[in-house]
């Protein structure tokens, strides 16, 4: 029988807990139904959970992280199944949420984020703010609810705490105002060009940004989509449009308006790598390419880092001007590419286009089967995107 589990946290693909651990004898365990999943001890339920959200990495890496730390918990620290905690034990478990002990079982060194390889890997890098705490809570309150309607467990030990009234979302804040917006733009310009490689990283900077602020892009859909997916047709009066169709989160397709100042952008990139100015149809090439010779598509690591680059670029030019730019700088450098997509869509509600169109163009919501023949409703929605949302190099 394997008990390091019980002494030693680790990751939740390398966990193996004994029989008595494994939850298949749980206090919580649904009886005298038929389970809708097939799993028969915590771990299996666990996985059969996050299968739902396996093709948005965001979302499984954090609901995984919170399921993996609540499962070590319970076994390690309180020595019982997951499938057997009580209302009294989430009690417990939010107070160790805000000070994991012993840190040495609990929290990687120094700070340091090790990969989930590492034999120094943890399940916790620090104790976690509110924010996190209350983060870590709705998404297992989720799994407990899910594991609940699936016939694995008998009640949610969640379900009694405190309910707090549904406050009314905030504005978003994390954006760029018209002012930084336009600093960033100039730090791109300001790059160097002497070079073939110099030219090359400006134009992929320029594309980059204007993918995602005229077409408001997720980095993921960044990464995901290619140069095929751009096509072109007519409209009713007969004038060509161009469109970017964007599979995007949860496997949604939209189309977002390509607009003349987006193919302009296109054609200075494609060029610029030595391709035609405009993509072929079912073209593979990803939509942002390395520097050099090779075609595949970039990591979303280093999208996050080129852009975050760019923005810690235009701080320091900001500082350099002296005090009253430092609240400026401190501001942009807080940036990260997401921010972007807040500003395309701030920026165009802001120039009073339709915030129907907007939502279309973000793929906040999915279209209806009826909008799939709508081409007018379309033409307008690019008419607008046209008229009031420009990036103005």
């Amino acid at each position: 029988m394997n008990t390091d589990i019980l002494t030693v946290p680790t990751t939740l693909e390398n966990a193996h807990l004994p029989r008595e651990m494994d939850g298949s004898s749980g206090s919580n365990r649904a009886t005298g139904n038929r389970s809708q999943i097939k799993a028969d001890n915590d771990i299996d339920a666990i996985k059969a959970w996050l299968a739902r959200f396996w093709d948005t990495k965001t979302t499984f890496d954090n609901y995984r992280k919170e399921a993996e730390r609540l499962l070590l918990w319970s076994t390690v620290q309180l020595g019982k199944p997951l499938s057997s905690l009580t209302h009294e034990d989430w009690l417990s478990y939010q107070r160790f949420l805000a000070y994991p002990e012993p840190a040495t079982r609990w929290v990687m060194r120094d700070k340091r984020k090790f990969s989930r390889k590492h034999p120094e890997w943890r399940p916790f890098s620090g104790p976690l703010s509110l924010g996190s705490q209350r983060q870590a809570a709705v998404i297992l309150n989720v799994m407990f609810s899910w594991l609940v309607n699936a016939g694995y467990l008998a009640g949610n030990p969640l379900s009694l705490s405190r309910q707090r009234s549904r406050k009314a979302k905030p504005r978003i804040t994390r954006y760029l105002e018209d002012e930084l917006w336009s600093e960033v733009k100039q730090s791109i310009e300001a790059m160097p060009k002497e070079t073939e490689r110099q030219c090359e990283q400006y134009c992929r900077l320029r594309w980059l940004f204007s993918l995602l602020y005229l077409c408001g892009l997720r980095i993921s859909e960044v990464i995901v989509n290619t140069m095929g997916s751009f096509f072109c047709r007519r409209d009713r009066n007969g004038q060509e449009r161009w469109w970017l169709e964007i599979l995007g989160k949860g496997g949604k397709l939209r189309i977002v308006p390509a607009t003349n100042e987006l193919m302009l952008e296109l054609s200075r990139y494609r060029t610029a790598k030595g391709l035609t100015p405009l993509p072929l149809q079912a073209e593979q090439l990803p939509l942002l390419l390395p520097i050099g010779s090779r075609t595949d598509a970039m990591t979303r690591g280093a999208l996050h880092s080129i852009v975050k680059k760019v923005f810690q670029q235009t701080a320091e030019r900001l500082r350099q001007r002296g005090e009253q730019y430092f609240a400026l700088a401190d501001r942009v450098e807080q940036a990260s590419a997401h921010w972007l997509r807040h500003t395309a869509g701030s920026h165009m509600a802001n120039n009073d286009i339709d915030l129907r169109h907007i939502r279309d163009n973000l793929g906040h919501e999915s279209l209806s089967t009826t909008n799939n023949y709508l081409h007018t409703t379309d033409d307008a929605r690019h008419t607008e995107t046209e008229a009031g949302h420009k990036i103005n190099w």
